[in-house]
Parts: C-alpha cells; sequence; structure tokens
C-alpha cells in the first residue's frame, strides 16, 4: 500500500490571506508556513530566521517579485531553494485578477518570468529547448493558437460589450498602442528605461504619420483599480482612446500594427500574426519575432512562433481546475473557460471551494469585540475605502475587514487598521511552531 510523501514545509512570502487556501490545494506537496507582510530586515533575522531554522529542510515561495532581500541574503546562505509564483497566462474570465482562483500559475525557481534583468526558467527554456525535435509538441502548439484565438480568450477578459473596436474605414492604417499600469512590476523588472504610457503614443504616432492611433488604456485604470501615472487627455489629440470595456481581441484583430512596452498583449497580437513593437523586454521579445527596443543580449536565438507558444504556455505553466485544485492542461482550462462563459455560470461560483468570498461570522466575542459591535463598522467605512481606492477595496474590506488592512502597502493605512481592529483573527495563523 503506497502512502502519500509528507509535504516540504514551505515558507511563503507576500501572500494574500485570499491566497492561502487555494495556494494549499493546487500545491499538496507543500506545507504552507506564512510570513506576514511589510516586516523589516531587523525583524526578518531575529523573529523569522530561527523559525525557519526549526523547520529543517524548506523552501521558500514568493507571489511576484516581493521577497525581502534579508529573506533573499538568508536563502543564498543556507541553499534554501526560491519559487517565485505568478499569474499565469490563461487567468480567469474576469477583466482583472480580482479574487477568483486562477486556471494557471507560473512557478519559476530563478526570478519571476516578467523580470528581464537576469535569466528566469522560462528565457532557458526557450532558449536551449530542442523544439523542432518534437513534432508532436508543435503540432500541439498550433492547434492551441488556433483553439485560442477561435475562443477568443485572453489572459483576463472584458464583458462581452455591444460595440467593438473601431473600424478604420478611411483607408489609413491602424496602430494599437496597449497601455499598462504604469508601476507595474512587469515595466519596473523588463524595461530599461522610465518609458510611460503616454510615451508610447508619442512615439507611435512619431513613427508612424498618417496612420489611425487607438490607445487602450489598461483596464484596472479606467476602472480605477489602479491608478495612472500619465494622463491620457495629454495625447489626446494624437489618439483615438479607447473608454470601453472592448474585449482585447477586437482591438487586436483590427489593427496593423501594435505598440506595447512589455504587455502580454504583444504575445496576444503576435498569435494574430501582427507586426510588434515593444519598448522593454517582455518574456517574448528577443527570440525574432518582435521589433524590439530593448537590447537583450542573452536570447538572440530565432523560434518559431509555434516553438514560442509551446515554451510559453504548454511547457512552462501549471493549470490548474479552479472548482478542486486539481492538476490540468491548457487545453482542458481552456475549454472550460468558454464552457463557463457560454453558460453565463457566475464569477462567485467560480471559485475554488474553502475560498469563496464571504463576510466574517458574528462572534458575541473575540477580535470583533464584546458582542461582535465590530460587525457595525463595514457599512461605515467601506464608503471611505470605495474613495480612497476602488470598489473592489470596498468589496474585499466588507469580507475580511482585518485582513485587508493587514496587507496594505501604506503603513498610515496598516496603522488605522490596527486602531480599528486591534486584535488579530486567529485565521491568521502562520503555520509556524513559536517554540524558538
Amino acid at each position: 500500500m503506497s502512502t502519500r510523501p509528507t509535504p516540504l514545509p514551505v515558507v511563503a512570502f507576500h501572500i494574500h490571506q485570499w491566497k492561502r487556501r487555494l495556494l494549499e490545494a493546487y500545491f499538496p506537496e507543500w506545507r504552507f508556513h506564512y510570513i506576514p507582510f511589510h516586516l523589516g530586515d531587523d525583524e526578518f533575522r531575529t523573529v523569522w530566521a530561527p523559525r525557519i531554522a526549526a523547520l529543517g529542510k524548506t523552501a521558500f515561495v514568493v507571489w511576484g517579485p516581493n521577497l525581502p532581500e534579508a529573506a533573499r541574503a538568508y536563502a543564498a546562505a543556507h541553499d534554501i531553494p526560491v519559487h517565485f509564483v505568478e499569474d499565469g497566462f490563461l487567468r480567469s474570465l474576469q477583466s482583472s485578477a480580482g479574487q477568483s482562483a486562477p486556471f494557471s500559475l507560473t512557478v519559476d525557481g530563478r526570478r519571476p518570468y516578467f523580470d528581464a534583468r537576469g535569466p528566469s526558467d522560462l528565457e532557458n527554456l526557450l532558449k536551449t529547448h530542442d523544439f523542432e525535435a518534437d513534432p508532436a509538441l508543435l503540432s500541439r502548439a498550433s492547434a492551441g493558437i488556433a483553439a485560442l484565438l477561435e475562443s477568443r480568450v485572453s489572459k483576463y477578459n472584458a464583458p462581452q460589450a455591444a460595440r467593438t473596436a473601431p473600424a478604420t474605414g478611411d483607408g489609413r492604417r491602424s496602430v494599437l498602442v496597449v497601455g499598462q499600469v504604469e508601476d507595474d512590476a512587469s515595466i519596473r523588472f523588463g524595461c530599461d528605461r522610465l518609458f510611460r504610457n503616454n510615451d508610447l503614443v508619442r512615439l507611435a504616432a512619431q513613427e508612424n504619420p498618417g496612420a489611425r492611433i487607438v490607445y487602450k488604456p489598461h483596464p484596472d485604470v479606467l476602472k480605477g483599480v489602479r491608478k495612472a501615472q500619465s494622463d491620457p487627455k495629454a495625447v489626446a489629440h494624437l489618439c483615438e482612446i479607447l473608454t470601453d470595456p472592448v474585449p482585447l481581441p477586437d482591438v487586436l484583430e483590427a489593427a496593423d500594427h501594435v505598440y506595447t512596452i512589455t504587455s502580454l498583449a504583444g504575445f496576444e497580437a503576435l498569435l494574430r500574426r501582427k507586426p510588434v513593437t515593444v519598448i522593454g523586454s517582455p518574456f517574448y521579445a528577443g527570440w525574432g519575432l518582435t521589433d524590439d527596443r530593448q537590447a537583450n543580449p542573452r536570447r538572440g536565438r530565432k523560434l518559431s512562433l509555434e516553438a514560442l507558444f509551446a515554451g510559453v504556455y504548454l511547457l512552462y505553466p501549471r493549470y490548474f481546475d479552479p472548482l478542486t485544485g486539481a492538476a490540468s492542461s491548457f487545453e482542458a482550462c481552456l475549454a472550460q473557460m468558454v464552457a463557463w462563459r457560454e453558460e453565463g455560470v457566475p464569477a462567485e461560483s467560480r471559485r475554488l471551494v474553502g475560498t469563496r468570498r464571504r463576510a466574517a461570522p458574528w462572534r458575541p466575542s473575540g477580535p470583533y469585540g464584546l458582542l461582535g459591535w465590530r460587525h457595525l463598522l463595514p457599512p461605515l467605512v467601506a464608503p471611505l475605502v470605495a474613495r480612497l481606492g476602488s470598489a473592489e477595496d470596498a468589496a474585499s474590506y466588507r469580507s475580511d475587514p482585518i485582513g485587508f488592512f493587514r496587507e496594505l502597502s501604506d503603513p498610515g493605512f496598516r496603522r488605522l487598521g490596527r486602531l480599528l481592529y486591534p486584535f488579530d483573527d486567529d485565521r491568521f495563523a502562520d503555520g509556524f511552531d513559536r517554540a524558538p
């Protein structure tokens, strides 16, 4: 009778509370121990390093690039492997990540795939894999490209809109400028100079005189979920600005040329055989398929579109059933996304069992105060949260008032959270033995 191997203890950094049950379901081979957000290097060394040492053999798991410097040094000194986790390239049916379970994740043992400052596992895979020796893989990639284009599924998916991208009609070339969240890590770590969305519009207009310039700001910026650092109105005289929730496939297919800094939309344009100019060095640049404005001498290999797709979509990510957490495949996840979209399955029903958003239960005592009086705060505080942040922030606060404030990056807001909710909830157990 076989027994399941004992899960490896892993120390997890920058994992939001809502993601914890999700990761535990997706990675049963790991036993998670969570490090709190926003700790300083001294606190890591004095409080958390002894607890990590007590675990014995371990690994670090970090969401995105958010590994504290002291933890990075500790891992290097103690030969601890680090796994950088990020959303994969098939994410959700929502127009932003929200708090839905992702269909895919990437796990990289070197750095996040969007960090062009050094080689990632994805870059090494694309640089070294012998794609031509695997015709079955390339055939699967060709079929995968066709299925993805037919499905009209993107990483994030705008709701079906009444209108589509504007047709040129007047015979002019149409140049699409894809906006991004300008402080996003993919730009900070994937572009070697400061470059804003408005700079991209100006460049596209300068290089394409007489063309129609269509600028699509990032949907999270349009919704107020993320802040813009350049005002689209400043370039309105150069372009047509799309403010409606137009599905990305529509605007890509209407374009004759696409400009982006580092957006995944550039890769989705390549799949549609569109010329793509990239300012930074996203993972799909440097392989002979894009007009690159940032040199990346580590790459230089020429890949076919099918080989690039095979590495990016088929070999590198890990796919999951977002309802059960079971391992899946690109093809199965794409089919599930299409089925849910056609059936109109509500977003709340697409959450991993055990992670569905719900309000904190009333209790007569504990972190919500005597007779649970702090449960009366959300109706008063949520409108303020929405005004300072977004409607999605307000929904996150209502569902988890204590956790919401704990994980904010602004220390002033975290102090406000401690004032409103001075006691910890036992849901935030980090999995460490506190003996050391």
